[in-house]
């Protein structure tokens, strides 16, 4: 019988208040978040994710922090006030692969996702998901967007730890740590972990590889709001570093929509500053919500 790991209530902060992008609000704004019918602008998914590595780390070791994958499909959305709690299915000795559930103080759930140890993570649970997926029919805010596209050029991107990290994440690393769930040596103590330097927590590494985004240019129609359906971040040969320069590479991979969303999956590649070694990768399903653009044909908006 599997033993399954049970953390405690943690009370996570909304940090995107101030969060905008092409000159708009984002969903994390509580009046925009009104707007499209959501009670108050949600908490960050990957926020969640800080409360699985104590645990993660202490089954896998150091291992967890340079080959360690998280796979999440994100369920419900999180809102300030409201507590989490998290699971990990404790795998078998030498097993490289578990899954982990986060769930709301009442038993909503948060989130699933799969845990595991590369090089060979098997199947993780993303990649089940886009196997799965429908082609999309005729998208709107999404037409001009292909699969197989990538970003216009190599992007540089470094998080310091008092670095702000522009208008997509109006905030710091320092500021994050002040209030992350799970404080941890390794974020800031180069001396807690063999590597030389801080490592990057994993809730922060869509924040440094969405830093630069916007100069991949692809072409989603604007204004529209957005939001994460699906996050996977993987270490190759990580961890990321605090201070260190990567250079960052972009796909999409896939396009799919459901009846309120059209939906499009991108593939970031992060690289040492050389740009010839892999260090991580991410792999991220935007959700852009029809309703919140304002040319979206009437007749093909939900009722």
């Amino acid at each position: 019988m599997t033993e399954t790991i049970k953390g405690p209530l943690r009370a996570p902060v909304q940090m995107l208040q101030e969060q905008s992008y092409d000159g708009h609000k984002s969903l994390h704004d509580d009046s925009e978040a009104e707007r499209l019918g959501i009670k108050a602008g949600p908490i960050e998914g990957p926020t969640h994710f800080s409360q699985f590595v104590p645990y993660l780390a202490d089954i896998w070791g150091n291992d967890w922090f340079e080959r360690g994958c998280f796979s999440s499909h994100f369920l419900n959305m999180v809102f300030e006030g409201e507590k989490v709690r998290v699971e990990v299915d404790r795998p078998a000795p030498g097993e490289s692969r578990t899954l982990c559930r986060a769930f709301k103080e009442d038993g909503t759930p948060v989130l699933e996702a799969s845990a595991s140890i590369g090089p060979d993570h098997g199947e993780t649970l993303l990649e089940g998901r886009m196997k799965k997926l429908r082609p999309p029919g005729d998208l709107v805010i999404l037409e001009d967007m292909k699969v197989g596209m990538t970003g216009i050029a190599d992007e540089t991107v470094t998080m310091g730890m008092h670095q702000h990290m522009g208008s997509l994440y109006p905030f710091s690393l320092a500021d994050k740590l002040k209030v992350i769930t799970e404080p941890m040596a390794v974020y800031s103590d180069a001396s807690a972990g063999p590597w030389g330097k801080p490592i990057v927590p994993l809730e922060m590494v869509s924040v440094l590889g969405n830093y630069s985004s916007r100069t991949a240019k692809f072409p989603v129609k604007q204004p529209a709001i957005g939001l994460f359906a699906d996050l996977e971040v993987r270490m190759v040969n990580g961890p990321l570093l605090v201070g260190e320069t990567y250079i960052l590479r972009r796909e999409v991979v896939a396009l799919s929509e459901s009846r309120r969303v059209e939906n499009y999956w991108i593939r970031t590649k992060f690289f040492d500053k050389t740009g010839d070694k892999q260090i991580a990768e991410m792999l991220l399903n935007h959700g852009v919500m029809k309703a919140s653009y304002p040319a979206y044909p009437a007749d093909k908006l939900p009722a």
